[in-house]
């Protein structure tokens, strides 16, 4: 059979509630062929008998033995994968009809090995708002420097991180190129990040094609300190097969790791002063005073709370103070398993 034109993978954990209407909108796709293959990654809740009794010859299931993690699974997606293409798309998000047809003509004239899109972020209310600023895409490649410029926590305003990437399978086979399936958060970043350091170009579709659902009951990501240790690990990863000899990226790359280990300093902060445990904390601050005044107004209210004379008296935040990361999730970031 003549292979299609994309493959929609989907990676599915505990998603029965939301993955016939992802499947559909992949299916809806205009002008282009395509295989769904939902990567369930040990749900328990009915998505594979939700994905099984769907009935459409186009849509596989692989069913994972055990969970892997969102990168795990959509590798699993992906080595499965026929399509010319391979197109990202969470369990609990959509598409518009007219995306892939877009993307990949977008890509084919470019000679790209990856297109990415805006994104139209829907609330459970209905409202709708574009994550990424029509004149922040006016460009016609995303470059490497400037895509891990934008993946920096706390700094970054618009991460380009968030794009959902169609890439074109014969580059990542070629270059082997796959998630981390180390990383639970930031594997999006890395993937789309080595295919730019392999040498892929990546052109840029100003439209928002993809739509991110944020609905009633969604659960939030919540940064922790361990998440943070995994993206630094990531990273020596990623600049131990990808050296970065051009110095804009290299600089960038080095901008991205102080900010990191910033984050992890404050984090560690945050929780020996949650912990009570001055002692440490004042190790942590002295040893990273940079972080400290970074992150002053988060780590002020935490302070004051923690400082209150009476156990049953909160000390309000002042007005505008930041809420400390290790408690507060990302709006953008929903858990995907």
């Amino acid at each position: 059979m003549t292979a299609p034109d994309a493959s929609i993978v989907i990676a599915a954990y505990n998603a029965a509630d939301t993955i016939i209407e992802a499947i559909r909108s992949a299916l809806a796709q205009q002008d282009v062929t395509v295989e769904v293959i939902v990567a369930d990654d040990g749900s328990t809740d009915g998505t594979r008998e939700a994905v099984a009794a769907f009935g459409d010859p186009a849509v596989r299931l692989v069913a994972l033995d055990r969970n892997r993690g969102p990168g795990g699974a959509r590798n699993a997606g992906f080595a499965a994968a026929s399509g010319r293409w391979i197109a990202v798309l969470d369990a609990d998000d959509t598409m518009r009809p007219e995306r892939l047809r877009r993307m990949i003509a977008l890509a084919e004239r470019e000679e790209a090995a990856v297109a990415v899109d805006n994104i139209e972020v829907r609330h459970a209310d209905g409202g709708t708002e574009r994550m990424f600023p029509d004149d922040l895409l006016a460009r016609a490649e995303l470059t490497l420097p400037d895509f891990i410029d934008s993946n920096r926590i706390f700094r970054s305003t618009h991460n380009f991180g968030y794009m959902k990437p169609v890439f074109r399978r014969a580059f990542l086979g070629e270059n082997r190129l796959a998630y981390d399936e180390a990383l639970r958060i930031g594997e999006d970043y890395l993937l789309l990040a080595s295919v730019l350091a392999a040498g892929g170009r990546c052109a840029v579709a100003p439209e928002a094609g993809y739509v991110y659902h944020i609905r009633d009951g969604s659960i939030s990501r919540v940064l922790r300190l361990h998440h943070v240790e995994a993206m630094l690990a990531g990273d020596r990863r990623f600049l131990a097969r990808f050296p970065l000899m051009a110095a804009a990226a290299a600089a960038a790359q080095r901008r991205r790791t102080r900010n990191l280990q910033e984050t992890r300093a404050f984090l560690a902060l945050v929780q020996h002063l949650k912990n009570r445990s001055f002692g440490p904390a004042l190790k942590v601050a002295l040893g990273d005073p940079v972080a400290l005044r970074h992150l002053s107004m988060p780590l002020a209210a935490r302070w004051r709370r923690l400082t209150a004379p009476s156990p049953h008296t909160k000390a309000a935040a002042p007005h505008g103070a930041a809420s400390s990361p290790s408690t507060a999730p990302d709006p953008a970031l929903k858990n995907k398993g």
